[in-house]
């Protein structure tokens, strides 16, 4: 099957009135242009709609994650922080019915992403220069700036599995961050990387992907990796590239992803006809939901990139030393 052979270049809206997918808004695009707004907001799919903001922060420190979502029939927030000295996670997930209290724009940039229960706060919020996150809970304090910088590109993408069921995502890597952590009451400083997974669509009642990022500077050149797997096989569709001080180079393949169940620190290698890496992990995130109606698994690794992807011109750039993250999920929600 050919693969990803739509940019799109121009505004699109993802749903027609009725909610069924614009076939027009099917493809990807280096910076956001779907429009969004219907998603959640047609009667007849209330309960399909699956909307939430992920920011994966990666310092020589710390490991960051914060969560905004909204699932109709209920809202979860997460605020996830590993010492990478110590290895302790601290980890605070807010379940919360309907969504109450959460919000959620209507398309990427356009207000403010947040979360308020008793346990965590979580706002995300889209400024001139960039995001700004802010979170806290009992033991955590963040507030981070993640500038945009000019003629960055962002990874859009439109996965068709069927006029009902689609997912809109943004998959933005190699963001610099800067800001500051207060966890127990000791303040941090905090230098590195930000990731932004963006989803707005509908989802079947179970999937499994696969999902890996990275960021660093490589022969002085800052280097973004983005790849996926699995829920987007058959559908025409990936998430798969690679972005170069900025510039994104469209991975136009589905990638072969190996690892070994039960031994999730072994060494991951992700590979094709345009990219060999390996990915070698040093920290096995675990997350296991059983709410019933919602069930996870998921296996989020931390570690390190080595290998090679070609770009758009078909020179190899090599990804080696690059930190970032892969995982494997199962999901039914």
């Amino acid at each position: 099957m050919d693969v990803d052979t739509n940019e799109i270049t121009s505004a699109v809206d993802l749903q027609s009135p009725d909610g069924r997918l614009d076939p027009a808004a099917v493809g990807w695009s280096r910076t956001p242009l779907h429009r969004t707004d219907r998603v959640g907001h047609v009667a007849r799919r209330w309960g399909r709609a699956k909307r939430w903001e992920y920011w994966a922060l990666l310092t020589p420190s710390h490991a960051v994650g914060l969560t905004v979502s909204a699932l109709d029939y209920a809202g979860l927030s997460q605020v996830w922080v590993l010492d990478r000295a110590t290895g302790e996670e601290v980890d605070e997930v807010a379940v919360v019915p309907l969504a109450r209290g959460t919000t959620l724009p209507g398309t990427l940039d356009e207000g403010t992403a947040s979360a308020r229960t008793r346990r965590a706060a979580v706002r995300i919020v889209p400024t001139a220069e960039g995001t700004h996150l802010r979170a806290a809970t009992s033991r955590v304090r963040l507030d981070a700036v993640v500038p945009l910088p000019p003629g960055h590109e962002r990874l859009g993408v439109v996965v068709p599995w069927d006029a009902r069921t689609f997912q809109y995502t943004v998959k933005d890597v190699a963001r610099p961050v800067t800001g500051e952590l207060r966890l127990d009451g000791t303040a941090h400083e905090l230098t590195g990387w930000a990731t932004l997974d963006h989803g707005r669509g509908y989802w079947p009642r179970e999937l499994a992907w696969n999902w890996g990022f990275g960021a660093g500077v490589v022969d002085g050149r800052t280097v973004g990796l983005q790849l996926g797997g699995r829920w987007t096989d058959g559908t025409g569709s990936t998430e798969n590239a690679l972005v170069v001080d900025g510039r994104l180079h469209k991975i136009r393949e589905e990638l072969d992803w190996s690892w070994t169940p039960g031994r999730w620190t072994d060494p991951w290698r992700i590979s094709g006809a345009t990219v060999d890496v390996t990915f070698t992990p040093f920290f096995d995130r675990v997350s296991l939901t059983d709410l019933r109606v919602v069930r996870s698994s998921t296996h989020q690794c931390f570690g390190t990139w080595s290998g090679w992807v070609l770009d758009a011109a078909g020179r190899r750039q090599q990804v080696d030393g690059i930190e970032g993250s892969a995982e494997d999920v199962e999901q039914r929600w």
